[in-house]
């Protein structure tokens, strides 16, 4: 991608205090064997040195941006990156996890082989056996296998405006906006290629959460 032109896809990654984690995350996503692409990289208020080390990346590469503000969570912090991208296809990658090299490469040929396909999810590589808490019963586990991952989704940036990107839950805003998407568009969950790698860090939301109490 030369500068001046729109990339195909934009990848955005929201973090919070991850500066030990970013470098894998970015490292990941500039090994791609798909090279038209920008990164967002959006710092929800962190106070660690994740600019310090986010500044070399902005120095050598002219395809990865930089957004901070302050306290908007996940959720929207990636609205921040979908409302600031220029790609065709917008996708995403959590801040303590990473791509496989083919990753960008298989979903951006998938979606243009299936103009009837608005979004996917899915195919990704979990290390262990977690469960995680049902968004809709928090007294219930469900595996992580069945549930949608955010960094797994790849879309049409269209898609993710005509359906107002993410919503400011407290709990799988993923599965939401999934569930959202697909009264109006076009969805499909794929278990292959597993070229995404899911890492849960210790303050993983899906790792701490309790359910709301009354």
């Amino acid at each position: 991608m030369t500068f001046g032109d729109h990339p195909k896809v934009s990848v955005i990654l929201a973090t919070f205090n991850r500066a030990k984690l970013l470098e894998q995350a970015i490292d990941s996503v500039i090994a791609q064997s798909f090279s038209d692409w920008e990164l967002i990289v959006v710092d929800d208020g962190s106070d660690d040195g994740s600019f310090g080390l986010l500044d070399r990346y902005l120095q050598r590469h002219g395809n990865i941006r930089y957004m901070k503000h302050r306290n908007r969570k996940a959720a929207l912090s990636r609205n921040a990156g979908i409302q600031a991208s220029f790609g065709r296809y917008v996708t995403f990658l959590d801040s303590d996890d990473r791509y496989l090299p083919e990753h960008l490469e298989s979903r951006h040929a998938l979606l243009e082989s299936r103009p009837d396909v608005d979004l996917l999810a899915g195919g990704f590589i979990c290390h262990g056996d977690p469960w995680v808490r049902d968004r809709h019963d928090p007294e219930k586990m469900v595996h992580i296998n069945d549930c949608i991952l955010c960094g797994t989704l790849f879309g049409r940036k269209e898609l993710f405006t005509d359906i107002g990107g993410f919503r400011a839950i407290d709990y799988a805003e993923d599965s939401d906006l999934w569930e959202r998407a697909a009264e109006r568009h076009r969805v499909l969950k794929i278990g292959a290629p597993e070229s995404y790698v899911y890492q849960r860090s210790k303050d993983s939301i899906t790792g701490n959460y309790r359910g709301t109490t009354s």
